[in-house]
């Protein structure tokens, strides 16, 4: 009410100042004729371009708008699980080196940090030892089959070394294994060629979401050290309570909001319905494809959207820009004349409410381009009374 006022105010001070842009109802300087007629509000209002400015009227074409039934939905931004990655150490060292900031993005395979550790020394000097060890026996082995075969040799010295050999194949297969898991090149240890620190690399493309380490920190194999999220497939996880579920499938379309874009109306398509039921509250997941990503979009960003259930387009416009009087609703058309806005009443229905929109059924057909007031109705109608007042004295 207080903006009402206010902008009441406004017209009278700017109409005052201009001289008016009224005249007596029988014609004004640019032979408009404003003669009233009754309930009908045959009569204009007319701006001029500083008054028009100043009171910051919007005019546009009348729009089409999705006005149909919904069921409100809240939830928060998420990401699928094979697109977030938890980062551990896999063996335990000291965190020797640090790569990333929070907040950073990184491509697959891309450097986190550096460890070091005697542990990881041990472990290729290991490896150099039991291949080497791996390579005589295997000769000595392919030496002694013919041999055998050749009845030459015992068939128990042949087993022994057999056995020998296929243990030592086990235990270098073994160490190759834990060397690559932490990334450690069994060729350059087979050319004697030890590294005194190991990388550790992103699994995924996306942003470091949490560093959980310092640099000379001892980390254990299980220790989490980087948290990364790819926020490219960022969807919309919302609740729809047990008696709306029924009116919930794929494919349907939701709007929504988030506190980083609060002008923005975003949407997404359903593309999964849970089939479970959480506790509390009792309600089920619903997850969506954002169709217009745009912004910075945060998986745990809270959303309130609705799932548009039975929808229709329709005319409509901003509640701003229609209204009441009695039993009648009103829109006003405009039309720039010269250096002048002029503003006719249009009687119209309305039907459906969303958003702050309103539904407008029209009562005449209006002629192609024409456009209209999106805002200060109340206003118009206001200063248009006042107006129809003074000419009937």
């Amino acid at each position: 009410m207080k903006k009402n006022i206010i902008y009441y105010t406004i017209f009278i001070l700017l109409l005052a100042s201009c001289g008016g842009s009224e005249t007596d109802g029988h014609g004004d300087e640019h032979g408009h004729d404003h003669g009233h007629e009754g309930d009908d509000h045959g009569e204009e209002i007319h701006f001029t371009q500083d008054q028009f400015n100043a009171l910051g009227v919007k005019v546009d074409s009348l729009p089409k708008r999705n006005l149909g039934t919904y069921v409100e939905a809240n939830g928060e931004l998420e990401v699928p699980p094979q697109n977030q990655a938890e980062v551990t150490a896999v063996i335990g060292a000291n965190v020797k080196d640090i790569k990333v900031i929070e907040g950073e993005k990184v491509k697959k395979g891309q450097v986190l940090a550096y460890l070091a550790h005697p542990d990881l020394i041990q472990l290729q000097t290991d490896y150099i030892t039991n291949w080497n060890d791996l390579q005589f026996l295997e000769q000595e082995y392919e030496r002694q089959s013919k041999l055998y075969e050749d009845k030459i040799t015992s068939g128990k010295d042949f087993q022994k070394l057999k056995s020998d050999y296929n243990s030592k194949v086990g235990v270098v297969t073994g160490l190759e294994a834990q060397l690559q898991l932490i990334g450690i090149s069994v060729t350059n240890l087979q050319e004697n060629k030890i590294t005194q620190t190991v990388a550790v690399r992103s699994p995924i493309a996306g942003y470091v979401r949490l560093v959980e380490v310092k640099v000379g920190q001892y980390v254990n194999p299980e220790t989490s050290m980087f948290e990364i999220i790819n926020n490219e497939h960022v969807h919309a996880d919302l609740m729809v309570f047990e008696s709306d579920v029924h009116k919930v499938k794929e494919g349907q379309k939701v709007q929504f909001s988030v506190e980083s874009l609060p002008d923005k109306l975003l949407t997404a398509t359903i593309y999964s319905v849970g089939q479970s039921f959480e506790n509390d509250p009792k309600a089920v997941h619903i997850h969506a494809e954002i169709d217009n990503k745009e912004g910075h979009l945060i998986p745990g960003m809270y959303v309130r959207g609705r799932i548009i259930v039975d929808d229709y387009l329709s005319y409509a416009l901003p509640e701003e820009a229609v209204v009441r009087e009695g039993e009648k609703y009103f829109i006003f058309k405009a039309e720039k004349e010269d250096q002048e806005w002029a503003f006719q009443p249009v009687e119209v229905v309305v039907g459906a409410k969303d958003n702050g929109w309103v539904e407008i059924k029209l009562l005449e057909q209006v002629e192609t381009g024409t456009v209209f007031a999106w805002n200060n109705a109340y206003n118009m109608l206001a200063e248009m009374k006042k107006g129809e007042a003074e000419h009937s004295h």
